[in-house]
């Protein structure tokens, strides 16, 4: 069997087995609801982050601790509400944009006749009545009120330095879960016509609120039943889906969890399919919840904008060494020239150029590097942090920002920046014989090409 056809038949096998599940996936209805869910609350996750980062900035470089407390500290409690009112009520943003979302897609799939803002509102309202704490004593139902040194609940409201407790990232898959469930039961109640139909002359506002007003008593006994059956039982809806979530956060933290990704994200993008967006779309709560407990003191080294920080700096596969070494290396005009014109986009993880233009998807000359590349700065990033040479990651760094930048405003750690530097050295090295081959191999392909030309204007002239 031929080089060639061994190399269709490893995709073949890869797009069979691998690719086209977790592509199917990526079309189900969720999935695309959570992806947008994802996208939506960047702005909220990267704005909290940055004052926090200002906040803490003092420990990060010691010399500004005097100018700080004399200037800027007088006003932290004013401006880190940027914080609270962000990060510490995340969950808030999932319940509500998750369920417009989520309504959308049957909306735009089905043509059903739901209403989006019904239900984020819905959505909103499931997650709420998740919340409280409660317990069964002398035969009733009670609200948790409990006071401590360390523990503060009042009415059933589990209270933290930002709010309520559960309304943080911690709350992000409670909100998920009530989301899909209030998505759900409005969808029946639709689907059934268990609905309150007004007459065409009734302004259209006030015909969505009557709407939605079998589905919410639904959703209402629904939520009651089912929180009251485990409260008997000792535990609530908010535990119940902690549990498993906790237990996954666990495998994709640890070290084989952050390959697996970081091997699916690539293997997708080298059968054409956006891997980043699928698979950190699904683990970003994660990520999220994560980078939320190390800002309060925890040490998860799988976090925040990890993957941008170090992982895949310069775009997926991690390309930035590889686009400067095109750029002023390479020896065959087409990827010198593609070096080039994809330097300034990889300096803000942009690469699109180089994944279509060397390219990487569908490659065999490059598809070892393209996965190879990335879990090595995984591997350098993964035990950096675990022996503690860089700062865990505490706030959320807008993603295209350049190499070493980003890390430091994620770990508020200047070794940060210098971690980022060596990724994309390792990174480069992985590349370097692989891409010094094809260069070669391309170069002697336009040689060829030149001399076939050269000679066909000979002839022509002897003619």
């Amino acid at each position: 069997m031929s080089e060639e056809n061994k190399t269709s038949g490893f995709f073949g096998v890869l797009e069979k087995y691998i690719m086209n599940p977790l592509g199917k996936m990526a079309t189900t209805k969720f999935v695309r609801a959570i992806m947008n869910t994802g996208i939506a609350v960047i702005p909220f996750t990267i704005v909290g982050s940055l004052f926090l980062v200002l906040n803490i900035l003092p420990t990060a470089i010691p010399a500004l601790q005097g100018f700080y407390d004399a200037t800027i500290g007088n006003y932290t409690q004013l401006y880190m509400l940027a914080n609270t009112a962000t990060m510490g009520v995340l969950s808030l943003y999932f319940s509500v944009v998750l369920g417009y979302e989520f309504t959308k897609v049957y909306v735009d799939d089905e043509g059903l006749d739901m209403n989006p803002v019904n239900g984020a509102l819905l959505s909103l309202f499931a997650f709420l009545m998740a919340i409280p704490q409660l317990v069964f004593e002398d035969g009733a139902m009670v609200r948790v009120t409990e006071i401590t040194d360390t523990t503060t609940i009042i009415n059933g409201w589990a209270m933290g330095g930002d709010g309520v407790t559960r309304f943080g990232t911690i709350g992000i898959f409670t909100a998920i879960i009530m989301g899909v469930i209030a998505v759900q039961l409005y969808r029946l109640c639709i689907v059934k016509k268990w609905v309150i139909k007004m007459p065409d002359a009734v302004p259209q506002g006030v015909a969505n609120s009557f709407t939605a007003l079998v589905p919410t008593f639904v959703i209402a006994f629904t939520v009651i039943i089912l929180n009251g059956i485990l409260v008997a039982m000792g535990t609530d809806l908010f535990q119940l889906i902690q549990a498993p979530f906790g237990f996954v956060t666990n495998i994709t933290g640890s070290y084989i969890g952050v390959l697996v990704i970081v091997f699916l994200i690539h293997a997708l993008w080298s059968v054409g399919i956006h891997g980043s967006t699928i698979v950190t779309s699904l683990v970003n709560p994660i990520l999220l919840t994560n980078m939320a407990e190390n800002a309060a003191g925890a040490d998860h080294i799988l976090a925040g904008e990890f993957w941008n920080a170090y992982v895949i700096i310069g775009g997926a596969g991690a390309t930035l060494g590889l686009t400067i070494f095109l750029a002023f290396f390479a020896r065959s005009e087409q990827l010198k020239a593609l070096g080039k014109t994809a330097i300034v986009p990889a300096l803000f993880n942009i690469n699109e150029p180089i994944i279509f233009g060397v390219p990487m998807i569908y490659n065999p000359s490059m598809f070892l590097p393209f996965i190879g590349a990335p879990m090595v700065t995984a591997t350098i990033a993964y035990f950096a942090t675990g022996l503690g040479l860089v700062n865990p990651i505490i706030a959320q760094q807008p993603w295209p920002m350049p190499v070493g930048i980003g890390a430091f405003i994620s770990t508020a750690d200047w070794r940060a920046a210098v971690l980022a530097v060596v990724c994309v050295l390792a990174a480069l090295a992985v590349y370097y014989p692989f891409i010094t081959k094809y260069d070669k191999r391309l170069l002697e392909e336009e040689r060829a090409r030149e001399a076939a030309v050269e000679g066909d204007e000979e002839d022509f002239f002897a003619f």
